[in-house]
């Protein structure tokens, strides 16, 4: 009896561990795969561009059960190489969110030929081990032009860019064009925070509140912006101007949902955000290197992928939600074609 006990024991072990090693061998587990990831100035927690790749990360090692290490460039961003070498010690991934990071991936690549690289913002590293993640943010960007003149009062909507370089213009090209789709006769105020090779208006909230303010006074009663953690300005200048003058004015935000970041005491101002989904760029890429699909070159995030999209926190643009995915149908199927120059 003990022999049969001890014999139906040791078949009930066999069988779990044929299980086991049946489900250890599934494509889609995450089990020792590694991902290194290095942020652009201001890390995470800056309610912008890169918590938007933190929430990505985050994702992959919830559902894909991956190992991950961060690290964030410095204020002058100059030891980005340092760090993706830093990150390539061990790891089967690593990105660099922005496109700042090109020149120095395409050094750490050529030097870590055997990890794959992805870098967001940026598709010009041709190199074998290379993806770049890209967006249409100029799709993003029209609908929530589309939702400025259908909120607008005054007839008045400003632009916010943080560096004027052709990235950040995708932004405003989009936006006029959205905007100039329900009214033709809007008026668009727009202005950059600084010239490159200055890229401090990324991070430069004091200059996004003066600019936002001049732009309310001048008649603006909704401002979008594309200016990374200047934003902020921007936020806190809505607020302060509409309480000044009992009136009510408007922030758009950029990349996250800044209605569910940039702090309670602003949320009331921000009609929408223009979701530029790093988020789903970032763990789509993870996936990729995870079930072996990893694809170098130029990733292209859109609508149809919801790569790009807006946001409806505070229920604030609920009444013109229909209009807006009208417009993102359209732009889908091609009938609308939004331009990526201002």
């Amino acid at each position: 009896m003990n022999v049969f006990r001890k014999s139906r024991w040791l078949l009930l072990v066999a069988v779990f561990a044929m299980i086991a090693a049946a489900c250890g061998s599934d494509e889609g587990g995450g089990d020792g795969t590694a991902i290194g990831l290095v942020y652009d100035i201001g890390g995470r927690g800056d309610q912008s561009f890169n918590d938007s790749a933190a929430r990505g990360l985050d994702r992959a090692v919830d559902d894909l059960g991956i190992a991950a290490s961060e690290a964030s460039a410095n204020d002058d961003g100059s030891n980005r190489e340092e760090l993706l070498n830093l990150q390539a010690e061990g790891n089967e991934l690593v990105f660099g969110i922005g496109f700042l990071f090109a020149e120095p991936m395409t050094s750490a690549a050529t030097a870590n030929p055997d990890v794959n690289f992805a870098i967001v913002d940026d598709a010009s590293v041709d190199l074998p081990n290379v993806a770049g993640l890209v967006f249409a943010e100029e799709e993003g960007s029209f609908l929530v032009g589309a939702a400025a003149a259908l909120k607008s009062q005054t007839g008045t909507v400003g632009y916010i860019g943080g560096v004027n370089i052709e990235l950040i213009q995708k932004f405003e090209a989009g936006f006029n064009a959205g905007a100039r789709a329900v009214n033709p006769d809007i008026e668009i105020i727009s202005q950059y925070i600084t010239e490159p090779p200055n890229f401090d208006g990324f991070n430069d909230p004091a200059s996004g509140r003066v600019i936002a303010q001049s732009m309310f006074e001048s008649g603006a009663d909704i401002v979008y912006h594309a200016a990374g953690g200047s934003g902020a300005g921007l936020f806190q200048a809505a607020k302060e101007y509409s309480e000044a003058n009992s009136t009510k004015v408007w922030a758009i935000g950029v990349d996250s949902d800044q209605y569910l970041t940039a702090g309670e005491d602003v949320q009331e101002y921000i009609l929408t955000s223009m979701l530029k989904r790093v988020d789903v760029a970032v763990y789509n890429t993870i996936d990729s290197v995870v079930d072996g699909t990893f694809e170098s070159g130029a990733n292209v995030f859109d609508l149809s992928v919801d790569g790009v999209g807006y946001s409806t926190s505070g229920g604030f643009v609920d009444d013109i939600v229909d209009q807006l995915e009208e417009f993102k149908t359209q732009i889908i199927n091609g009938d609308i074609v939004v331009p990526t120059t201002p």
